[in-house]
């Protein structure tokens, strides 16, 4: 069963201001006060995981590093909390982008779920490491929350990118 061609499109590469606009919005986003709300999820976490997948040539793991300090600065967290959880969501993601951009965007959240889930488990474990009580199971709803935006979230990012539906005859692509 072949795909019709309406359905298969071909992107642009994103363009690197884009990637830093978004990356900031995320960063606004997670600084508001909303964020102590239990289903908001960590928009750089969201963010972070698309472009890592999408482009891991050019968004590299220092920039998920540096993110992640201005996290724990931002949220007073345990300094190293969100960049090595960062970090190690790039890794994985950059790892896993072949076989995960081959599924549907419906399918793909169910795909980058474990990596929310590994995200949070390891800012959970890092501050267990650190002297800090349980926070509870109601950590775990952020991650399902930003499965579930996957969706939205990536169909906003990856709209600039999108070819002309006009087609040049007389470019040969």
């Amino acid at each position: 069963m072949s795909a019709s061609p309406h359905t298969v499109r071909i992107l642009r590469p994103a363009r690197p201001w884009f990637i830093v606009l978004s990356l900031m919005a995320a960063l606004l986003l997670n600084l508001l006060p909303t964020r102590q709300w239990v289903f908001m999820p960590d928009w750089v976490m969201l963010t972070l995981c698309f472009w890592s997948m999408r482009e891991w040539r050019m968004f590299g793991m220092g920039y998920a590093f540096l993110l992640g300090l201005f996290m724990d600065v931002a949220n007073g967290a345990a300094l190293g909390q969100h960049a090595l959880a960062y970090v190690l969501l790039h890794y994985a993601a950059a790892s896993l982008s072949r076989r995960i951009l081959q599924f549907p965007l419906r399918q793909q959240s169910l795909h980058v779920l474990p990596l929310f889930l590994g995200v949070t488990g390891i800012q959970i474990l890092i501050r267990l490491v650190a002297g800090s009580d349980f926070p509870g199971w109601r950590e775990f709803i952020s991650p399902i929350v930003a499965a579930l935006l996957w969706l939205p979230v990536a169909f906003l990012l990856v709209v600039p990118q999108y070819q002309p539906d006009e087609h040049d005859t007389t470019r040969p692509i």
